[in-house]
């Protein structure tokens, strides 16, 4: 199957999902993400979800880094460019969706991608080996690109693994995926749920 038949496919699993089967499947992600080696680190970048695209809600993740007072990192992106830059959440952070409907800081203390531990992806679909289908702007590529090569890179999707594409010499592999059901992990990951 071409990716974008798998990116239709799963915009329309996610348009089937109701406010509460959203904020009930980001619960269990976020809770399912405590499971994982990984909170001994400092800089956690996070996405913020578009609401009209029914993306996993992380609101209950960075409750978590918040509440181990974890070092949380946000993106703006430039869509001329295809790039982000990357803004270190603070409590006077001013948040404004931009003309995509994607919340972003309006402006912060710009942190280095190679100052980030963790990544936290957004994606629509993922497989078996770790590769992910995102929206086909190639952001998350570019952003992957830039970090550090032991940066953990973590998926979040309210659904099980898709078998039915294969992933170009592109794509950086997660090393986890977090669903409601379960965790998956790749490569070189420490855990396998």
């Amino acid at each position: 199957m071409e990716k974008s038949e798998i990116r239709k496919l799963y915009k329309k699993k996610r348009e089937l999902l109701s406010e509460s089967e959203i904020e009930s499947r980001s619960l269990q992600i976020a809770n399912n993400c405590l499971r994982l080696p990984i909170w001994d680190k400092n800089y956690y970048h996070v996405f913020l979800p578009i609401k009209r695209n029914k993306e996993v809600n992380t609101e209950f993740l960075l409750h978590i880094l918040q509440g181990k007072d974890k070092s949380v990192v946000l993106s703006r992106s430039n869509f001329r460019t295809c790039e982000m830059t990357h803004i270190l959440l603070q409590e006077n952070t001013v948040i404004r969706s931009n003309n995509y409907g994607i919340p972003e800081p309006v402006e912060g203390l710009e942190v280095s991608p190679r100052q980030l531990d963790i990544v936290f992806v957004p994606l629509l679909a993922f497989n078996e080996q770790g590769h992910r289908i995102g929206y086909g702007k190639g952001f998350y590529d570019r952003f992957l690109s830039e970090c550090r090569e032991d940066c953990t890179k973590i998926g979040l999707s309210f659904f099980e693994t898709e078998t039915l594409f294969i992933h170009e010499n592109m794509d950086f592999p997660l090393d986890y995926c977090i669903t409601p059901k379960k965790n998956y992990g790749f490569k070189n990951s420490k855990l396998y749920l």
